[in-house]
């Protein structure tokens, strides 16, 4: 058996050099480990009983409880769709309303990217990743301290997103602190996140009379309305509900502006467990769920099949104190149990992770982040927002945290993925020719290396090595290397900066603090 195995090394060295050299070049989109829009769905904390009550409790707080606060604009749309304004001035809905909009409701949304190739299906139990909240503190991990957040860090963290293969979209994840008018910060996050990146955008608007220049800027962006329309790579974040149970007035008027101007549009109820939505669980996400089906009536009375996604976002407390708390093991079963309900009415969704607690990114955060993210993924959430970089309950965002969180998420996309099972991976055949005359392990076999890159994800940044060699290659410290990798991308110019004729016209027409 030895001498067989000599006399087959030279074609087995030469075999494996190919292979070396197969492995080194890039893996087609479809044979990568993990990809944006890998399907979850086999975690589920809430029963069939389970979403089924909580399904009739919200259709319940609708018909006999509503919403108040509703514009006038408003109030006539969903009247005029069927809701019913009482003496009260509470909005309410039939049942018979919730359901059919529910039948009615697009189901083939798709976010798009100014760059193609990052448009997101969210279609079923496709997940994708990426960033979002209003932090105002930059978090400064190597100096641990945090100061405001400006224009400049939104567009630095555009830019490192846009270099991160398992953050998928860019909400806009920091305030810019730096700039007080609020329709300057409106056009400026606009224009800081889309020069950084060509990945999906999501934003906000302060008041409805900025819509309009915001959506200017976009067409020009664009290079023109009908070329927006035809692909509008930027959603709105909108938090249409003020919990509990009332709409916000200002931005149900900037919703209807967006609906008209081509914007697809994120229906975000974001109550606080234990202070602005029910302490349990279930009762949160009955209140998230009541207020964003509310808000789907609303946005398919303005126009039938318009683009939404179903945001319940309710996030947790400490009810030690009332401080939220959206690290907890609580925020992770309660995203998971609204990802649930989104798949319980077939709708595109998305809720909250990867939210840390922790001030820094050490082990806290770690945790925190991994708990919260991996079981959304699992659980089939389309859309995973603050997934990444997100410190001290949203208060602060941290550029290195958000390079760590790449690592983080291609591994819990890895859980996502699953497991496969078929002729080949059950490897009956490997195991016969690897025990029956083989050399007794399957560290040289064609499958082995045939599996390298296609099933497993290796780390960037994360360290493997034994401790020997972690001490001979000078105790390389994880944090530290991530300030190097964004030194690294922010030394080079953004692939997504607009052509300059654009950025001239762009400039000429809005003041952009960032400099050209």
């Amino acid at each position: 058996m030895n001498d067989q195995a000599r006399h087959s090394s030279p074609n087995r060295s030469g075999g494996r050099a190919a292979r070396r050299a197969a492995r080194s070049a890039p893996l087609a989109d479809h044979l990568r480990p993990v990809r944006p829009g890998l399907s979850g769905g086999t975690y589920a904390p809430l029963t069939q009983a389970g979403m089924e009550r909580i399904h009739q409790a919200a259709l319940d707080a609708l018909e006999q409880i509503g919403l108040a606060d509703a514009p006038a604009c408003g109030i006539a749309h969903m009247t005029g769709a069927g809701a019913v304004l009482g003496d009260d001035g509470r909005i309410r809905f039939p049942r018979a309303l919730i359901e059919d909009t529910i039948a009615r409701a697009n189901r083939k949304v798709t976010l798009l990217g100014r760059d193609p190739r990052h448009d997101m299906d969210l279609s079923g139990t496709r997940v994708h990743y990426g960033t979002a909240g209003a932090a105002v503190h930059l978090v400064d991990a190597s100096g641990r301290v945090y100061r405001e957040s400006t224009v400049q860090d939104l567009h630095d963290a555009a830019r490192i997103a846009d270099r991160l293969d398992n953050i998928h979209f860019v909400q806009r994840p920091m305030v810019c602190r730096d700039i007080p008018d609020n329709l300057e910060m409106d056009l400026n996050t606009i224009y800081a996140c889309c020069s950084g990146t060509t990945k999906h955008v999501g934003v906000s608007f302060t008041e409805p009379s900025f819509v309009q220049q915001g959506l200017a800027l976009l067409h020009m962006i664009a290079g023109g309305e009908d070329k927006w329309r035809a692909r509008p790579f930027v959603s709105n974040s909108n938090c249409f509900v003020v919990p509990p149970m009332k709409f916000a007035t200002e931005s149900c008027q900037v919703m209807e502006l967006l609906i008209e101007g081509g914007m697809p549009i994120l229906l975000l109820s974001a109550g606080q467990a234990g202070a602005t939505a029910p302490a349990p669980i279930a009762g949160a996400i009955v209140q998230a769920v009541a207020e964003c089906l509310a808000g789907l009536v609303y946005v398919n009375a303005v126009k039938p099949g318009h683009p939404a996604v179903f945001g319940t976002w309710p996030f947790v407390s400490d009810l030690r104190t009332g401080a939220m708390s959206g690290g907890s093991g609580e925020q992770a079963l309660l995203t998971a149990g609204c990802a649930q309900m989104h798949r319980f009415y077939d709708l595109p969704g998305g809720a909250a992770a990867g939210i840390a607690d922790a001030k820094l990114p050490d082990m806290q955060a770690g945790w925190e982040q991994a708990m919260s993210n991996v079981m959304a993924g699992l659980s089939g959430l389309n859309m995973i927002y603050e997934a990444a970089g997100m410190h001290a309950s949203l208060l602060g965002f941290c550029l290195e945290s958000l390079i760590l969180g790449d690592d983080l998420i291609g591994q819990a996309l890895r859980c996502v993925r699953g497991i496969e099972v078929d002729e080949d991976s059950v490897s009956l055949e490997t195991i016969r020719a690897t025990c029956i005359g083989g050399p007794g392990h399957f560290l040289g076999s064609d499958q082995t290396l045939g599996r390298m890159q296609t099933d497993y994800i290796y780390p960037v940044l994360a360290d493997r090595t034994s401790p020997k060699e972690w001490d001979e290659r000078g105790k390389p410290d994880l944090l530290e290397n991530a300030r190097l990798r964004k030194e690294e991308i922010l030394s080079q110019r953004s692939a997504a900066r607009f052509d300059p004729i654009t950025d001239a016209q762009i400039r000429a027409r809005f003041n952009i603090h960032l400099p050209a």
